[in-house]
């Protein structure tokens, strides 16, 4: 029985220029209107997914920043995991570093994030790690950004949280991603899936890998597991 679906944003429910599947909107708010709560997780901010929830119609329960913020409801509080203080150490490292090599760095949205610091990926995300190796940091490469999150600390992690205020079980949920960002999600929920354009790492973790890519990969992932939404 699946009570909730979890799914990540960039490259789950877009396509790989960022645009949003209207196939996959369709099918989150067949879910919502069916009852089974729907909840995004990204690295984006809490206030970037605020926006993409209204319109989409899901409750506002989402996982933001790699899994350094989440929140049920769009009245529920918001609860931060991790330290940003030393993701914040950790980047002021890597900006020296680059900066020495004339490289200048540009962060995304910090006056907005509570956990993790992010920066637009014009760097090497290996070399970046290899800078703070020694730091409880973890380097994210997204495809679309590099993330600093603090040791430990995951959409998996995140995942768990937010069942225990959701009233389910994380052996109740159905995961989608599509990056090594998402694998942790995937393997924590009692199913997880990978779109067809998953890494090769998301889909050796997944239980089953859609043949369709992006938003429609989504699609075919719910259209599988229908049946096991409604078994109550």
């Amino acid at each position: 029985m699946i009570r909730a679906v979890v799914t990540d944003l960039d490259g789950t429910l877009t396509d790989a220029r960022r645009r949003i599947s209207t196939a996959a909107i369709e099918t989150i708010r067949d879910l919502v209107d069916a009852g089974i709560p729907v909840v995004i997780a990204s690295g984006n901010t809490v206030c970037s997914l605020d926006i993409l929830c209204k319109m989409i119609g899901t409750d506002g329960t989402v996982i933001c920043e790699n899994g350094g913020v989440h929140r049920l409801r769009f009245d529920g509080q918001i609860h931060v995991s991790g330290r940003q203080s030393v993701c914040q150490d950790a980047y002021r490292r890597i900006e020296e570093h680059f900066a020495a090599q004339g490289k200048r760095l540009t962060l995304y949205s910090p006056e907005h994030r509570f956990a993790d610091v992010a920066f637009a990926r014009n760097v090497d995300p290996a070399e970046t790690a290899e800078v703070i190796a020694d730091m409880p940091v973890n380097v994210i490469d997204t495809g679309f950004a590099i993330h600093l999150q603090y040791a430990g600390i995951s959409k998996g992690t995140a995942l768990s949280d937010l069942a225990t205020l959701m009233g389910v079980s994380a052996g109740e949920m159905l995961a989608v991603g599509d990056s090594g960002n998402d694998t942790e999600m995937i393997r924590r929920a009692g199913v997880g899936a990978a779109v067809g354009n998953a890494t090769q790492e998301m889909r050796d973790a997944a239980d089953y890998i859609s043949e369709k890519k992006y938003g429609d990969g989504f699609v075919e992932i719910v259209q599988k597991y229908r049946p096991y939404f409604f078994d109550r």
